[in-house]
């Protein structure tokens, strides 16, 4: 079995993206997230917590329900039908909150290889076809999507998620009540910040978009791993009773701050 670290900001606190003086919005990111086509709930919650977190640009690509997209999405998110444009300033696209859109082959197509793929939820079941496409792939599968997507591995869950990160190429976030985080090179971080009130629907949404806009800033896809699933945790242990998935992305600016203006 790997050598189990736990997960606290010392691992990670000196790669946290912090914004120059004098740069701008495409020094800090370009994050795609694809719209899921009926559950749209999904989308904005992940959406919301990439910009929250500090991605420059956050773009919702969306064949279906773009007008619910563009009415319900904070206005500093932009959205569009087609990624008609060259792409090359993506760093990271966010496939799988809500469902799989028919033509989502099609609709990330121009993202370029460099950037890093964070799957999610109906995603997962995809990412063999997914992960040739980019550089850098993250998976955060809870206990059932883990089961689905890898039913030959047994053993301890860190024994699970990282042979599952060896054979996919991928960082594997396995969520719980300890979540582990491990990544193909045989790094093993186990994560003990969590509440009982994260069990809710969307609220996984939320940590997907945090990474994805971490990661957006240049944070390596390990270690924007580590963050977002130390500052979820965290910021819903302080929250406690009568959490929704929303208050977490109210309360990223205030976890944010109390770790980098020190």
């Amino acid at each position: 079995m790997a050598e189990e670290v736990t997960n606290e900001p010392s691992l990670w606190l000196s790669g946290l993206p912090v914004p120059s003086h004098d740069g701008h919005k495409y020094d800090r990111g370009h994050a795609v997230v694809v719209g899921a086509p009926d559950l749209t709930g999904a989308t904005r919650l992940a959406a919301t917590a990439c910009s929250r977190i500090g991605a420059g640009l956050v773009t919702v690509v969306a064949e279906k329900r773009a007008d619910v997209y563009r009415t319900s999405l904070p206005a500093d998110i932009m959205v569009t039908s087609e990624l008609e444009r060259e792409l090359r300033s993506v760093a990271t696209v966010l496939i799988g909150p809500g469902g799989l859109p028919d033509r989502w082959e099609t609709m990330i197509g121009s993202i370029v290889e460099t950037a890093t793929v964070v799957l999610d939820a109906a995603a997962i079941g995809e990412r063999e076809r997914i992960r040739e496409g980019f550089e850098s792939c993250v998976i955060t599968p809870h206990e059932g999507e883990f089961s689905a997507a890898f039913p030959q591995l047994h053993g301890t869950r860190i024994d699970r998620a990282l042979a599952a990160a060896v054979a996919s190429r991928s960082i594997v976030i396995l969520k719980g009540a300890e979540t582990v985080i491990a990544s193909p090179e045989g790094d093993v971080v186990v994560n003990t910040t969590a509440s009982p009130y994260l069990a809710k629907a969307g609220s996984g949404d939320v940590l997907a978009g945090m990474i994805t806009g971490l990661a957006a800033q240049g944070m390596s896809p390990f270690d924007a791993s580590c963050a977002g699933v130390w500052m979820h945790g965290e910021i819903a242990r302080r929250y406690g009773p009568g959490l929704v998935p929303g208050d977490l992305t109210d309360r990223i600016p205030g976890m944010l701050t109390e770790l980098l203006i020190r």
